[in-house]
């Protein structure tokens, strides 16, 4: 109800349990919502933008997903490579969480080393960018100030090894983005 004229971002929507994906249909479907409690049905305009880490074709196809629902959903799709696939991002996002965190640590970070680059970008990032907003905040909490060194990286980071697969699939947010945009055109 709060979304109503806006967006709603659905994160991990191929988590939702088939009892809600009903839910959620029929409010697409019917564009309208009871709050709970309530006996009334209120009408809503909301845009949805919804995000998961799953393959929903194939819970589709195994009966975890139902396909109205995908359907519904899947009107304009961005497949965004994991994190491990867009190593040149990692500079970007390290920079961007780096003067994030320093305002709420009041830390007085200025980047990060280039061993300490190259090892945050040899890793495989298994929790994506979160997992990296996570890694450079520890890391500012152990520097406070100046440049974040590879002692300061968390210990799965520092022992990460270059890998051949990490260099030759980076695709960037830029990338992505105009690999979409061909993508509407076409």
């Amino acid at each position: 109800e709060r979304a109503h004229t806006g967006t709603l971002f659905l994160d991990e929507v191929g988590e939702l349990p088939l009892d809600a994906q009903v839910k959620l249909l029929r409010v697409l479907e019917d564009r309208k919502i009871t709050r709970v409690g309530g006996k009334k049905a209120v009408d809503t305009d909301v845009r949805i933008v919804a995000a998961t880490n799953r393959d929903l074709e194939e819970l589709v196809a195994s009966g975890r997903f139902r396909a109205d629902l995908f359907y519904r959903l899947n009107v304009f799709s961005i497949a965004l490579p994991p994190l491990r696939q867009r190593a040149d991002d990692i500079a970007l996002l390290a920079a961007h969480f780096i003067n994030k965190y320093n305002r709420l640590l009041n830390t007085r970070v200025k980047g990060l080393s280039g061993d300490a680059l190259e090892k945050m970008v040899a890793y495989a990032w298994p929790g994506n960018i979160r997992e990296l907003a996570n890694a450079i905040q520890s890391a500012l909490i152990l520097t406070q100030e100046g440049t974040i060194e590879v002692p300061a990286l968390p210990s799965k980071v520092r022992s990460a090894a270059a890998t051949e697969a990490t260099v030759e699939q980076a695709v960037t947010i830029k990338e992505a983005g105009s690999m979409a945009e061909k993508e509407l055109i076409a």
